[in-house]
This record gives structure tokens, sequence and C-alpha cells, in this order.
């Protein structure tokens, strides 16, 4: 199996199709519905790579991305915010939070492909 990507994400469809799109260019999924369900599971599976949505139920996508950058098993981990806050200062704030990059919703498919490969090779 290829490299593995830790999904955050509480809605279902998008669950579905960010998996689709994954297990099709071959990468292992992993999934997370919340933030502390999605930090817990970073820490068990050490994924390669995270994608997290930002607006998660229990704790939202930023306090679980400063969460895992404070730990040490997890520090280092790829992390990309998926979000459909696409208004001027999410990007940045997103980084700030910790997040290595960012990809709005709606998902293109070419895009989030591309910052895989920059990440994971």
């Amino acid at each position: 199996m290829g490299r593995r990507i830790l999904v955050i994400e509480d809605n279902p469809d998008n669950r579905i199709l960010i998996t689709d799109v994954l297990t099709s260019l071959d990468y292992e999924v992993i999934v997370a519905v919340d933030g502390e369900e999605g930090v817990a599971r970073a820490k068990s599976e050490k994924p390669d790579l995270i994608l997290m949505d930002l607006s998660l139920p229990h704790m939202d996508g930023w306090a679980a991305t400063r969460l895992l950058r404070s730990q040490p098993a997890t520090k280092d981990v790829k992390i990309i915010a998926l979000t459909a806050h696409a208004m001027v200062g999410d990007r940045e704030r997103a980084i700030e939070a910790g997040c290595d990059d960012y990809v709005s919703k709606p998902l293109d498919v070419k895009e989030l492909a591309g910052k895989l490969t920059q990440y994971l090779g």
C-alpha cells in the first residue's frame, strides 16, 4: 500500500469524495470525523500526512492542528487544511495554527493531487 493519509472531516459526502480520490491515487486512507478523534488517530496511526477540515465538532481544526504540533509524536506530520473557509486571512490563520498548506472546498482534485505529490513525493 502507498503512503497513509488521515482525513479529518465531519461531512459524510466530503469524506466519501476525498477517500475515493485518495484511494484512486494509491494512498491508504484513515478517517476521523471530529477533531478529538483526529488527534487520537494521528497519534495511534502515525499517518504520513493529514487532511484537516477546519470546521469540526468537539475540537475545530485549528485547535486540533495546534495540539498535534505541540506533541512530539505528531509535531512533524504534514498537515493540509481542507476548508470551505475561503475568506481573506483564512489561509494565513491556517498556516499560523501550524498547517503546512491550504486547499479550499469545493475540492479541486488536480490541486489536491499536486499538493500531495509536493509533500509526499
